[in-house]
Parts: structure tokens; C-alpha cells; sequence
């Protein structure tokens, strides 16, 4: 099939917080993605350093850091045709108050250090970032009866 891919999803501090996962997570069913994983987890400040070593040098890294551990997180993997890009588009920009109405940012949160939602951005981040959180075996293929009225294959 092609164009089939996974991307990983950490449904943030803010989003539990604010009890939001469920609808989060409705989001991307609605939409028709294959969750093949799903944890709640504390995140380490090993795994965070790793995770956000691009923002490192960035002067609220600390905040950051902190405010993504102050909670677990809900991390997940979605499955699907180009489901890198479908997934980035159900979230929106980054900044809340640039993104589209009717994605999870622009209709659930007001500002970008509380955007509730992180999203791969590409095959390889996808790659490393699922290594990163879910052990293979934690990861699982199945049959979606609903992938026929999705998909055309």
C-alpha cells in the first residue's frame, strides 16, 4: 500500500490538565487514523533533553522541560496514508492563535507554551521519535474494518 506511515502524538500537560484527552483523541478518529499505540508516561529529563535537543540553546528550555513534567503525558502512534501530514493538519500551527479553526490548537488552546499537542513533522523525526517512546513490541498491526470506507485500495 502506499504511503502508509506512523507518526507519534504526546498529548501534553495542559490537555490532562485541562481534560481534554478524549477529545483530543476523538479528533483523530473522526478523521479515520489507525492508533497502533497509545501510553500514559512520565517524561525523565533525559528523555526531554533528547527529545527537545533543537531547543536547547533557546532561553525557556528550563520552562519547558518543567512544564512537561509536571503531569505524565499521553503518547500515541497513528497509522495511515500519509498520516504524517493528516495528523499535522488536525493539530495546526503551532502557535494556537495562528492555526486554522477547527484544529485541536486553534479550538482548544489560546498559547504556544500551552498548545497541548506534539506532532512528528516528518518520516525521519517520526522514525526516531517513536524509537524514542514505544518499544517495538509495544507497537501492534492489525485490520481496521472501517480502512475500506476510508481508504480506496
Amino acid at each position: 500500500m502506499a504511503d502508509i506511515q506512523r507518526t507519534l502524538v504526546l498529548i501534553k500537560p495542559d490537555a490532562l490538565q485541562r481534560e481534554l484527552v478524549g477529545e483530543v483523541l476523538s479528533r483523530f478518529e473522526r478523521k479515520g487514523l489507525k492508533m497502533v499505540a497509545m501510553k500514559m508516561m512520565h517524561l525523565n529529563e533525559e528523555v526531554l533533553a533528547d527529545h527537545y535537543a533543537h531547543q536547547k540553546e533557546k532561553p525557556f528550555f528550563s520552562s519547558l522541560v518543567k512544564y512537561m513534567r509536571q503531569t505524565p503525558v499521553v503518547a500515541v502512534v497513528y497509522e495511515g496514508l500519509g498520516v504524517i501530514n493528516e495528523v499535522r493538519k488536525v493539530v495546526g500551527a503551532t502557535n494556537p492563535r495562528d492555526a486554522d479553526a477547527g484544529t485541536i490548537r486553534a479550538d482548544l488552546s489560546m498559547d504556544i507554551g500551552s498548545n497541548m499537542i506534539h506532532a512528528s513533522d516528518s518520516v525521519e523525526a517520526s522514525d526516531v521519535e517513536i524509537k524514542r517512546f514505544f518499544k517495538d513490541d509495544e507497537l501492534f498491526t492489525y485490520e481496521k474494518l472501517t480502512d475500506r470506507f476510508h481508504f480506496c485500495w
